[in-house]
């Protein structure tokens, strides 16, 4: 991969920007009623003046995503629930049920901005589709890139579609960048905390439990990223992000262990200077960034006193005890369909850690015999992500299987 000038990259096309006077700009969020996506009703809350929320899509949490509705009062509300049909709404909101009403609502013709929050590979083929529509995209599901990055990135410059980054780490790297001008862009360094087993020997790791690794010491996230965290997995996955979303080879893309998560990513240039992003953890601040691009504008979030932190430490990763990190790197350097076997994968293998089925340094060793056992094909497309993924959750589920009998 050749590298581009930062300008060029698709994080830093202009997208919707608002101005003074201006009527708010419409937004979707898909996943409202997920983590990402409740701080993201919590955000356009506090600038109504800039954002309405046009649409909302949730899956089964239909009590939150009815109260959404009567707060901010979308254009459109979507859920896989039927039940959502026999619940008071405001009037004027029209109520969708089914697959097909998140594609609808990432493709509305008065959408701005579509804020894809849901977990899990559902949100691809939308997030195409809105790219398609000449929608910008705020990401926060990772999913989208670590699969389909080698064919989500060529549609987004196709349509000439700007993608904001909601993850921490590279909404970082997206506010560092405004120091480069032209060329200069030497390396990216993705903090991670370390999770809760960061201090624990190869031992102890052998025998955490789910309890431990559901205490992430820093952030408050769904089980599922927890989990990724405590492996490192999540790290691994956001290095694949950040291939495709900076146009950066993997060997200039390197991971820094940093417990306290107050820088959250570091920019290297050529002339050997760095510049990071720093505040308190707080998913808001990406969320509205990515709302509120090119402006820095006051919100929820509460302000960063270096004094009161007092001291940052540093570390690098120990890929000995925490293999999914070197695992990910490999299948993301493996490219084509490598990434979403390794995400379904980890999947299923966490869901399994979780239900008290298999060990904890079972999900790393898992995913890696699922990535060694494909030969299949390799030509990317959106069918084949759907085929893999298919096949890479059932051989998972097979080797779960075999392993708890």
């Amino acid at each position: 991969m050749s590298a581009i000038t930062p300008d060029r990259l698709p994080v830093n096309r202009p997208g919707p920007i608002w101005t003074p006077g201006n009527d708010p700009t419409p937004i979707a969020i898909l996943g409202s009623t997920g983590s990402v996506g409740t701080q993201t009703v919590d955000v356009a809350a506090h600038m109504p003046d800039r954002i309405r929320v046009a649409a909302l899509c949730a899956r089964k949490n239909i009590d939150l995503l009815v109260q959404q509705a009567w707060q901010l009062k979308p254009d459109l509300i979507v859920s896989s629930d039927p039940a959502l049909l026999n619940r008071e709404i405001p009037a004027g909101t029209r109520v969708v049920i089914g697959a097909d009403g998140m594609l609808e609502a990432a493709t509305l013709p008065e959408i701005q901005i579509v804020v894809t929050a849901t977990s899990g590979h559902a949100a691809i083929i939308p997030t195409a589709e809105a790219i398609k529509a000449g929608k910008c995209v705020a990401l926060a599901n990772k999913e989208t890139i670590v699969c389909a990055g080698e064919l989500i990135l060529p549609l987004a410059e196709k349509h000439g579609v700007a993608l904001r980054p909601v993850d921490s780490e590279h909404s970082a790297i997206w506010q560092s960048l405004s120091a480069a001008r032209g060329s200069g862009m030497k390396r990216l360094i993705l903090t991670a905390s370390g999770g809760p087993f960061r201090t624990y020997s190869q031992e102890e790791i052998q025998h955490a439990t789910i309890e431990q690794a559901l205490k992430h010491p820093t952030w408050s996230m769904g089980g599922k990223i927890t989990i990724d965290s405590a492996t490192l997995m999540n790290k691994g996955l956001e290095v694949i992000e950040a291939h495709w979303l900076f146009s950066m080879p993997y060997e200039q893309i390197d991971v820094l262990v940093h417990p306290e998560s107050i820088i959250h990513s570091i920019v290297e240039f050529a002339d050997q200077s760095q510049v990071a992003q720093l505040s308190l953890p707080d998913m808001r601040l990406p969320i509205q960034y990515a709302l509120s691009y090119p402006d820095h504008i006051a919100g929820p979030c509460k302000p960063l006193s270096l004094a009161e932190v007092g001291s940052l430490h540093f570390a690098a990763p120990d890929e000995a005890r925490f293999p999914a990190l070197r695992i990910a790197r490999e299948a993301g350097s493996q490219g084509g369909p490598y990434p979403t076997i390794l995400s379904a994968a980890d999947e299923i293998a966490v869901e399994a850690f979780i239900a008290g089925r298999i060990g904890f340094p079972d999900i790393a060793a898992i995913v890696e015999e699922m990535l060694s056992r494909y030969s299949g094909p390799t030509s990317m497309s959106f069918d084949l992500i759907a085929e893999v993924d298919q096949w890479a959750r059932a051989a998972a589920a097979s080797i779960i299987e075999s392993r708890a009998t």
